[in-house]
């Protein structure tokens, strides 16, 4: 079932106009670019909405605190509360990552009831979990009351039994897909990157790409290691940098991508790249013209997309086309005319008439001792708090501090504890560090 899309009305959407400019002036003038998404096309890139602390594994790498685990859920008003501050905040259609620890560790009438809520008051709903419990019947409920996206986490510092190699746990990737299939969600693929398996995520872009538009496959996020959390697994090596990163991406799908053509926020911190997938091989990078970006932003700004639905996307923005901007006719037509040829040579390339949509995306998170200030001030990814929003990497850096409630003490009403899980024993699946 296929969920209505949020119409703001006339004073909501005029508030989104007041709270972009505010936005884009919050930032570093010289990140005040016309290729900037915030403030031109969102006023925050997402905000996470932490609807328990308890997780299901424990990760080599991990941001959740050694008490997240005796951390009580928070009640569904609380939830609802910083719901309505996130909108009053940041206005309607902010992208909201239903979060944890892992939320499908809730009851599933309360997850269920979150992510109705987030939809009702016009935000987009996101559920991030490893999915390990995000069984095919609850995805499809969490659609039906307006689950947007799913986005799934998966990766080898999980240490999930029986696997060693990200290959082999494609295998999990692939029954997720088939989870996913039909039900008109945006599906994402988180992978933690460190440097014990950075020397596999060639052959992950490549399984990606391969599924693109798959089960609504559309994005695939690399979140590089930082050293913050419970983790066992601290700073990252040498090898491991946002350019490299870059680097091994573009090698490994045969096409150099412009990561540089649309900002989000701070360019050390979030870089993206968007694609066309033809035959399940063949990328096409989409972007490539930074003018089609810049005028995208300026005239596109808050026309309402569905993500978990191209074609009708693809409607919208014809629509708003016709209607409001017929120059982009005669300028949208070459850039679209060489996209298409493209398109159809990669067809021809590999006999294939199957095009999915792909986007890459990397988050350079920061150590939890080494915050900069000007990233912070130019966050485009937040955590809600009782006390606002801040910044993802500043919560990380000091996750107590805002996850206990005042009424418990620390070493006294609660305690350092691990998830009740039975994995298995560290030395036997923690690779060595590849030098």
């Amino acid at each position: 079932m296929r969920p209505p899309i949020y119409r703001p009305s006339d004073e909501e959407a005029a508030d989104l106009h007041r709270l972009l400019d505010g936005r884009f002036h919050h930032l570093t003038p010289k990140h005040q670019t016309s290729r900037q998404v915030l403030g031109r096309r969102s006023t925050i890139g997402c905000v996470a909405l932490e609807v328990t602390q308890r997780c299901n594994l424990d990760c080599t790498l991990c941001y959740l605190s050694d008490y997240s685990e005796s951390v009580p859920d928070p009640p569904l008003e609380e939830l609802k509360a910083k719901a309505d501050n996130i909108k009053r905040l940041f206005g309607v259609q902010t992208n909201v990552q239903i979060t944890g620890g892992d939320p499908t560790l809730r009851k599933r009438e309360e997850l269920v009831e979150i992510v109705r809520y987030v939809a009702a008051i016009g935000l987009n709903p996101a559920l991030f979990t490893n999915g390990i419990k995000a069984t095919r019947d609850l995805l499809a409920e969490l659609r039906s009351v307006g689950l947007v996206d799913v986005a799934f986490h998966v990766d080898l510092t999980q240490e999930r039994k029986g696997y060693t190699s990200e290959v082999q746990m494609n295998e999990i990737r692939e029954d997720y897909l088939e989870r996913c299939k039909g039900l008109g969600l945006a599906t994402i693929f988180n992978t933690t990157v460190c440097d014990q398996n950075l020397d596999e995520i060639p052959e992950l872009v490549k399984f990606f790409v391969a599924h693109a538009g798959d089960s609504g496959l559309g994005m695939c996020s690399f979140q590089m290691q930082a050293d913050t959390g419970r983790g066992i697994i601290h700073k990252r090596g040498e090898a491991l940098t946002r350019r490299g990163m870059q680097r091994i991406i573009d090698d490994a799908i045969g096409t150099r991508l412009s990561w540089e053509n649309v900002l989000i926020g701070h360019p050390e911190c979030h870089n993206i790249a968007y694609s066309l997938v033809v035959g399940a091989r063949e990328v096409i990078d989409l972007f490539d013209d930074p003018r089609v970006i810049e005028k995208f932003l300026a005239d596109f700004g808050t026309v309402v997309l569905d993500r978990s639905d191209v074609p009708r996307s693809a409607l919208s923005v014809a629509r708003h086309i016709l209607l409001s901007k017929p120059e982009w006719i005669p300028f949208g037509a070459p850039w679209t005319a060489r996209l298409a040829g493209r398109i159809l040579r990669g067809m021809a390339r590999t006999r294939s008439t199957k095009v999915g949509k792909l986007s890459f995306f990397m988050q350079n998170f920061q150590d939890a001792d080494n915050l900069d200030e000007e990233r912070i001030h130019n966050c485009s990814f937040m955590v809600a708090t009782r006390d606002g929003a801040i910044s993802m990497c500043e919560h990380n850096a000091r996750r107590d501090d805002y996850i206990i409630p005042a009424n418990l003490v620390r070493g006294v009403n609660i305690k350092p504890s691990r998830p009740p899980i039975a994995a298995v024993p560290r030395d036997a699946q923690h690779r060595p560090l590849k030098h």
